[in-house]
C-alpha cells in the first residue's frame, strides 16, 4: 500500500489571493512548489499526495489538474469550483473531460471564511453539493467548530456523497478547548460510512512554539475513537504547517500518536484511507 500525504498545497503570492498570508504568516508568504516538497516526500517515504486548493479560484483547478499531470508524486486534486452557479455541472462536465481531468478527486470551498455559518445550508450551495455527488467527487469541508452544526446535517442529507473532514475541524488546541468541540464531531459517528476526516492541520492549531505530540494525541484519540482508522488519514498541510514546524516534525507527530496501534491501522492512516476516500488514479482498485 502506498503512503500517501492527503493534504499538501502550492501556491504564488504573485498571482493567488491570500489576503491572510502576513503577521505571523509571513516566513511562508513565498512561492511554494512540487520542487520544494518533492526531497521532504522523499525523507519521509511519502510515495504520492492530494493536492487542494488555497483560494476560491477555478483557473487554480485548472492549473492544479495540469500540476498533476506534470507531477509525478501528485496523485489527485481537491479544487474549487463555485457550487452556488447554475453552471456547475457544465464546468465539472468540462473539468473531468479535459486531458488532464482525471486527476480531478475532490471539491473544496473555504467555508470556514464564510460569515455565515450556515453557509452549507443554502438552497444554491445544496444544489451545488448534489451536482458534485453526481460527479463522483468528494467534497472536502474546511470549517471551524461553529460550522460543525451545518456540516453535521450536510452530512446527513447526503448520504451518497463522500466527505473529507480537514484537519479535524480545527479544534482551538492552543485553548485547550476539547470538550466542546469533541461533542459536536462525535455526531458523525453515525455518518462514518460516508464521511472521512484527516488527521491533518493540528500543529497550527496549537501553540507553534510550545506543542508537542502528547498535547495533540488526545485529538488523535478521539478521532479514531469516532471514526475508525479506516475512516482517517495523514495530511502534512503543507507549506501552511512550517510556520509551527517541519514537515519531518508533523509526520513523526502523528507516528508518535499511533506507536499503540497496529500495522493494519497505521497502513490504513498512511495511504489506504486516502486511496479509497478519494479513488485515486492508477491506485484504487475497489468498486466505484
Amino acid at each position: 500500500m502506498p503512503v500517501i500525504d492527503a493534504h499538501q498545497h502550492f501556491w504564488d503570492p504573485a498571482t493567488g489571493h491570500y489576503p491572510w498570508l502576513k503577521g505571523s504568516f509571513d516566513p511562508i508568504a513565498r512561492p511554494f512548489g512540487p520542487a520544494d516538497l518533492a526531497p521532504e516526500l522523499v525523507r519521509e517515504g511519502i510515495d504520492g499526495t492530494v493536492l487542494v486548493q488555497t483560494w476560491n479560484n477555478l483557473g487554480e483547478t485548472w492549473d492544479y489538474i495540469g500540476v498533476a499531470a506534470a507531477t509525478p508524486f501528485v496523485a489527485g486534486v481537491v479544487g474549487w469550483v463555485d457550487l452556488t452557479d447554475p453552471s456547475i455541472k457544465p464546468t465539472l462536465t468540462a473539468l473531468k473531460a479535459s486531458p488532464n481531468g482525471r486527476w480531478l478527486v475532490g471539491i473544496r470551498h473555504l467555508v470556514q471564511d464564510e460569515a455565515d455559518p450556515n453557509w452549507l445550508l443554502r438552497e444554491d450551495v445544496r444544489r451545488g453539493l448534489a451536482t458534485v455527488a453526481e460527479a463522483g467527487l468528494v467534497y472536502d469541508l474546511v470549517i471551524k467548530p461553529p460550522q460543525l452544526p451545518a456540516a453535521l446535517r450536510t452530512v446527513a442529507d447526503f448520504p451518497h456523497l463522500r466527505f473529507v473532514l480537514d484537519h479535524i475541524a480545527k479544534p482551538d488546541i492552543k485553548a485547550g478547548a476539547f470538550a466542546p468541540w469533541a461533542e459536536l464531531v462525535r455526531q458523525f459517528e453515525p455518518h462514518r460510512d460516508h464521511v472521512w476526516c484527516k488527521l491533518s492541520g493540528m500543529i497550527t492549531e496549537a501553540d507553534w512554539q510550545n506543542w508537542t505530540p502528547q498535547i495533540l494525541k488526545p485529538y488523535v484519540d478521539e478521532v479514531l475513537q469516532i471514526f475508525g482508522p479506516d475512516r482517517c488519514m495523514y495530511g502534512s498541510d503543507w507549506p501552511v504547517c512550517l510556520v509551527a514546524g517541519r514537515y519531518a516534525q508533523v509526520i513523526d507527530a502523528l507516528r508518535k500518536c499511533l506507536e499503540h496501534h497496529d500495522t493494519t491501522s497505521k497502513e490504513q492512516i498512511f495511504g489506504r484511507s486516502a486511496v479509497e476516500a478519494y479513488r485515486l488514479p492508477s491506485l484504487y482498485e475497489g468498486p466505484l
